[in-house]
């Protein structure tokens, strides 16, 4: 047997999994549940690596199946820790099949999960840190804290969308079709958690409650379409508690909402130790969307959903409501940095997705492993790297000031005039939370139009998660109807850039500055390297100037609060 490579993720599982026809649905494609029970299978092996005891899964962010799989294919899935906290850890999952006859390699799915590690009798076990050794670790390394940030507010992100949304539930209108009534696609079914469902401690397998909850979540979608539908998404879910063998699992599933070519079903599972126990323990709940494609495999028109009055009428307005923060996410995600306009509309229902994805740029350019020193002049550093069609900058300089005090004063864009000379003014046009600021930024620098340029970005800012994080402030363009282009302006993007800031002593820091050039900028930059180079370091002096100006105002203002 050949030695694994020596530069392999301790944690790396890796499962290939032929699909037979036990494996597959009516149509010969592999069961969504049975995927699923690999896919926790593999993360929970890969968990246990490093926590070096058994673990339970806590969480799964969101799964969109780009394909389905066929019998006789191969399931490809890896899995690997991601970023260890303090008793929990992000898992990255990849699923892809492969086609043995053609050797056609095809992704499916990618997926995080969060696992906890349990020591005797349930206890929580402290884990060790992980040390990421490549450029695609320690990029998942560093977006990890975000994502874990991002899953904290989740409930936040709906429940504030649900109360800026009208009370009143409107029911879509569609030519020449009858509302059917969601009471008719409700479905209850009850397992019996048997050996062959848990793992060594006794607890079921998290996947395994997930097959049982794709399984009555694809009947009630079938009640409501009476055809064979697919699953093509599930939303983020967390396990409230464990299950153990001789629990009995009541799930249950109904359709909340129908759009004109999706569905989303409400699926939950509740366990109790007797057959005759009246409490019931809430294990899970889950939202799962469905299609039903034809044979060209296109979506086909659903019938509308009647809600019942009360919980039903809510959950048709969640539905509703999670289906717009589904698609703002896509669209945040799918958008290209080569693709004009660079900037996102901002509103509630993207504001997180907006800040995580404005936060992870950064930190992935951050992350990157091929920069090069082009000039070192008094101290402050100026690196380059190109990418694709991208150069990208980094400049920084060690600094006599606490990154905490760094942080504060680079992180207001209103101060930024103080030191940089193309900035003109910024004001502060919103403050969406304590962390996320929008403001709009008159430059100095002259358009080819000969008109000032401005701006409206969004900053948001980010304290270490843990000890040798840095702290961020992240810079990106968006689109604010209160704020369009004007006439008076050339309305200018920023694609990526901000600050990172790492404590090197109690009262030193080195402050590194990053800006992704836009293709726009590239002609101007190729032919002015030397002079942009100069430039920069002459702002960066400036800036550890106003840095040093202002700290010991800082802690007298910070000790009056």
């Amino acid at each position: 047997m050949a030695s694994p490579s020596p530069t392999r993720n301790p944690t790396e599982v890796q499962m290939s999994q032929l699909v037979l026809p036990c494996h597959t649905n009516h149509r010969g494609e592999l069961s969504t549940g049975q995927l699923l029970k690999w896919i926790d299978t593999a993360a929970c092996l890969s968990a246990e690596r490093h926590a070096g005891c058994p673990c339970v899964t806590a969480s799964m962010d969101d799964i969109y199946f780009e394909h389905t799989i066929s019998v006789g294919q191969v399931v490809n899935i890896k899995a690997k820790v991601n970023r260890a906290f303090n008793s929990s850890m992000e898992v990255g999952i990849q699923v892809s099949y492969e086609d043995l006859c053609s050797g056609k390699h095809c992704s499916i799915c990618k997926a995080y999960a969060t696992f906890v590690a349990q020591g005797p009798s349930g206890s929580k076990v402290k884990l060790k840190p992980l040390t990421p050794q490549t450029e695609e670790e320690k990029i998942e390394y560093s977006i990890a804290a975000e994502r874990r940030r991002m899953r904290l507010v989740h409930k936040d992100t709906l429940k504030d969308l649900l109360t800026r949304s009208p009370r009143e539930t409107e029911l879509e209108t569609r030519d020449g079709s009858a509302a059917v009534p969601a009471e008719k696609t409700r479905v209850e079914s009850v397992e019996l958690v048997l050996p062959p469902h848990a793992n060594h401690q006794g607890n079921t397998f998290g996947g395994q409650i997930m097959a049982w909850m794709e399984n009555v979540a694809t009947i009630a979608a079938s009640r409501l379409c009476h055809a064979h539908p697919t699953l093509r998404a599930i939303e983020m879910f967390h396990f409230r508690g464990p299950s153990q063998v001789g629990d009995r699992l009541v799930l249950k599933a109904i359709v909340n909402n129908a759009f004109k070519n999706s569905m989303e079903v409400g699926v939950c599972a509740e366990a109790y130790g007797q057959e005759m126990s009246i409490s019931r323990r809430h294990i899970n709940s889950a939202f799962m969307t469905f299609v039903v494609l034809d044979q060209g495999g296109q979506p086909c028109n659903l019938p509308m959903v009647a809600p019942e009055p009360g919980d039903g009428e809510r959950r048709y307005r969640e539905a509703s409501a999670r289906k717009k923060i589904r698609l703002d996410r896509k669209y945040v995600i799918s958008c290209k940095q080569t693709e004009v306009p660079l900037s996102v509309p901002w509103d509630q229902s993207n504001k997180v997705y907006l800040s995580y994805n404005n936060v992870s740029a950064l930190k992935t350019l951050v992350a990157k492993a091929n920069w090069v020193l082009a000039r070192e002049k008094e101290k402050v550093r100026m690196y380059t790297l190109e990418e694709d069609k991208f150069l990208s900058f980094r400049i920084e300089m060690s600094v006599r000031i606490a990154a905490g005090q760094a942080f504060s004063l680079l992180s207001d864009l209103r101060r930024r005039h103080e030191w940089d000379s193309h900035y003109a003014s910024a004001e502060l046009v919103q403050q969406v939370d304590n962390d996320d600021m929008i403001y709009h930024v008159v430059s100095q620098t002259l358009s080819h139009e000969n008109k000032p340029q401005d701006f409206v970005i969004l900053a948001s800012r980010r304290k270490p998660c843990s000890k040798g994080d840095p702290y961020v402030v992240a810079f990106r363009s968006v689109t604010l109807p209160t704020h369009p282009a004007s006439a008076g302006f050339t309305r200018g993007e920023t694609v990526c850039s901000g600050f990172c800031i790492w404590p090197e002593s109690e009262d030193t820091s080195k402050v590194a500055y990053y800006n992704q050039a836009t293709p726009g900028y590239l002609n101007y930059v190729t032919t002015n390297v030397a002079g942009l180079s100069s430039n920069f370091c002459a702002t960066f002096k400036a800036c550890e100037k106003f840095l040093l100006k202002n700290k010991e105002d800082l802690i007298v203002r910070l000790q009056d609060l």
